[in-house]
């Protein structure tokens, strides 16, 4: 019998092995055997832990730190309790609760007075393939819904000619670009053919998502076509519904886009004994779903000019707004939903990572009243969505951010400005390795300048990692090995470095990272005449 608690030696990189090699080319191929605050534990050569700061914080789910105390004892109460984890299918009076606390903060922070509808799910990528899903089967219905309207009135319409109450003007049939004939019922059977027939090509066009230039969703089916990084949508662009991505710094782009994907229908209606053609415009565009600041887009915050752009062409196309809030979310930024600030309103919101304080896998979409359709519930589920132990965590999470008048925001907030300033401080004494830095609250990035021409001795190595899109990894196995400070590159802006530590961050763990980072960009300044920290070097 295999002993599968001790694979062997061959059998240890079965685990993505291709992963585990670009972490150890970067020096990042630790193991952490223990995690508390902002510390995880990496285990030593001798046995012994390694103090690691912590400033990846779980891409964002550790808002509350690693094994926050009064989660942890409320998890163990759960489980001793036999709290049941798998009861689907059933009533949960604890998601009901969690639903009604999400939606009652959700109104505060959007202004909307209408309930917002909760589907549960466990990822972020999840949630927001829920909000799509919904989306689609929201736009499919109103689609048909108006292609109904549209043929009660052709039908009409010829009942009206075939009894002689109503007669065809020779412009109905130039508008749609026929020859003009007589009103008899060869010609109403001509025109409303070539009516039914140009309906059925538009309204059988593909749905159209729209979302900025940067952004990132996810990396499921749906979602990766929402994610702008090439490399990770390209090798699935033919499994899904394509996306267009808009520019966030070219006004009126997003109002072009959407005019191009105008779809008209015709219908038909009589009028003081005259059919008139009649048009409408079919729902195409399926939803816009943005970051109200981009994560893995190198923490971009949108601007309230591109926010009110989108309001107004999402409400002339009808179309909703999702908001993505995964990584944003959760009070990180200062308020619980860091577009309270940009003046957007979403019609959806999907949240995760931080709800789950860090020990519960859970994500949940949330609909707006007017926007939801029930019948969702029926055609999509998930096995490990809304379990008894993920709910009520998430629960004990929204009550600790909301204690003392949402005291954790006004802490994330005034935490977050004192690192902003520490790292401005990096860039102005570093102007020439520091590009740029930017977020809000407790996500933060710094951007370095390009380092693809790097000089060639002793950087080499340096350059071509720049060149691959490698930098960023490389510095954060410097920071790792030289300085036990953990933390990783955006994905699709790999020159810059991600900080989104806890709300229990102190200043002596500023400081440190304050020395990390001025050590770095010593180097770089330098010219790598003394090495990075890593494998190797």
């Amino acid at each position: 019998m295999t002993d599968v608690s001790h694979p062997h030696a061959e059998e240890t990189q079965l685990a993505e092995p291709h992963l585990g090699a670009v972490l150890a080319s970067a020096g990042l191929d630790a193991e952490y055997v223990r995690a508390e605050g902002n510390m995880l534990y990496q285990r030593a050569e001798d046995g012994g832990e390694i103090p690691v700061l912590d400033y990846a914080g779980g891409y964002g789910s550790l808002l509350l730190g690693h094994h926050h105390p009064k989660l942890v004892a409320y998890a163990k109460e759960l489980l001793d309790a036999g709290v049941p984890v798998h009861s689907q299918f059933s009533l949960h009076p604890e998601a009901a609760r969690l639903a009604l606390t999400l939606s009652r903060i959700v109104r505060r922070e959007s202004g909307y007075e209408e309930p917002y509808f909760a589907i549960f799910a466990n990822t972020g990528a999840e949630a927001n393939e829920a909000a799509l899903k919904h989306a689609e089967m929201d736009r499919v219905m109103r689609l048909g819904a108006l292609l109904a309207t549209i043929d009660d009135g052709i039908t009409k319409a010829r009942e009206a000619v075939r009894d002689g109450s109503a007669t065809i003007p020779a412009e109905v049939f130039e508008r749609v670009g026929l020859e003009p004939r007589d009103s008899g019922v060869a010609a109403l059977n001509e025109l409303t053919h070539h009516l039914v027939t140009r309906n059925a090509t538009q309204a059988g066009r593909p749905p159209v998502l729209l979302t900025p230039e940067g952004s990132f969703h996810g990396k499921l089916v749906g979602t990766v076509q929402l994610t702008h990084n090439e490399g990770y949508r390209n090798p699935f662009k033919a499994l899904a519904a394509q996306a267009r991505f808009v520019p966030l710094d070219r006004p009126g782009m997003l109002r072009k886009m959407a005019d191009e994907e105008r779809a008209t229908l015709f219908g038909l209606e009589v009028a003081d004994g005259l059919v008139r053609l009649t048009e409408h415009d079919a729902p195409l565009i399926c939803a816009f779903i943005l970051e109200p600041i981009q994560g893995e887009g190198g923490i971009r915050e949108v601007s309230r000019e591109f926010v009110q752009e989108v309001h107004e062409v999402c409400a002339e196309a009808g179309a909703p707004v999702i908001v993505d809030e995964i990584q944003s979310g959760m009070g990180r930024t200062g308020d619980f939903l860091a577009g309270t600030r940009l003046g957007l309103r979403g019609d959806y919101y999907t949240l995760a990572k931080s709800l789950g304080g860090g020990l519960a896998k859970i994500s949940v979409l949330l609909v707006r009243g007017s926007r939801y359709q029930g019948q969702f519930e029926l055609i999509h589920s998930s096995t490990f969505a809304k379990d008894g132990f993920s709910n009520r965590i998430a629960l004990k999470v929204l009550e600790l951010l909301e204690a003392d008048d949402g005291a954790a925001y006004r802490k994330a907030a005034e935490l977050g400005d004192r690192l902003l300033a520490m790292l401005g401080s990096v860039r102005d004494d570093y102007p020439d390795v520091v590009k740029d830095v930017r977020g809000r609250g407790l996500f933060l990035g710094l951007e370095f300048h390009d380092q693809s021409g790097a000089p060639a001795a002793p950087a080499a190595p340096v350059a071509e990692a720049a060149r691959s899109g490698l930098f960023g990894y490389l510095v954060a196995g410097h920071l790792l090995r030289g300085h036990r400070l953990r933390t990783f590159p955006t994905a699709s802006a790999p020159n810059t470095l991600r900080f989104e530590p806890s709300v229990l961050l102190t200043d002596d763990e500023i400081k440190w990272l304050e020395t990390a980072l001025r050590d770095t960009c010593d180097i770089i300044q330098g010219g790598y005449r003394r090495p990075l920290e890593l494998p190797g070097a």
